[in-house]
């Protein structure tokens, strides 16, 4: 067997693609203003779980710079090792959220940019079902997706085939109630990847409090 058909299919995805990744996507306006929005409510010092934290960047190269702690999780080690290096202020591991512990009520923020396409809708439930738990009462969790009602269907991603599933914009938010959210507002923007294989995706923004 080989190797990479030992590994779950995103930290092969993500492992191949490393700093193209950051390059196609750190400059989203969206993805910054999500992140804006987020600073904008965290207490000082504040504790944050940044899922399928990437590179680092943006996502915790912006929140360190505000003063903040960050725990960055990726199942892809070369993700890991390129984030530790970028940013050296925040904490990153190399785990399957889906199998890491959680504590309850230890975040004062919790960031899921794009990292739950590649499991089933099952298990995207079930870790925003803990990542709920995991934040503190009166915390925020900003999350994005692309948002379509498919379930294990191929699609090419910055050049590369993938399998993604997702919900529709009503799914995803029916999800994150279920989780014991609430969805403070909803964005859905367009935008191309800075990729040469890249085409415009739909992308949908939720910012979200636990009560």
């Amino acid at each position: 067997m080989a190797y990479d058909d030992q590994r779950p299919p995103a930290a092969v995805l993500f492992d191949a693609l490393g700093a193209d990744y950051e390059k196609a996507f750190a400059h989203a306006p969206a993805h910054l203003a999500a992140l804006e929005w987020l600073a904008e409510r965290l207490p000082p010092a504040a504790r944050v779980l940044d899922v399928g934290s990437g590179t680092g960047r943006p996502t915790a190269a912006v929140l360190v710079a505000a003063g903040h702690s960050v725990l960055g999780v990726d199942i892809s080690p070369v993700m890991v090792e390129l984030a530790a290096r970028q940013v050296p202020e925040a904490e990153f591991r190399h785990a399957d959220i889906r199998e890491l512990p959680l504590d309850a009520d230890v975040f004062d923020g919790v960031c899921v940019f794009f990292s739950l396409l590649q499991m089933t809708r099952a298990e995207q439930s079930a870790v925003l079902a803990r990542l709920a738990g995991a934040l503190k009462p009166g915390g925020h969790l900003v999350l994005a997706t692309v948002p379509a009602d498919v379930e294990d269907v191929e699609v090419v991603f910055m050049g590369r085939p993938v399998r993604a599933t997702s919900f529709a914009e009503e799914g995803v938010t029916a999800v994150v109630e279920a989780a014991g959210l609430t969805v403070l507002s909803r964005h859905q923007h367009t935008f191309t990847p800075d990729h040469p294989a890249a085409g415009p995706e739909p992308h949908l923004f939720l910012h979200c409090r636990r009560d």
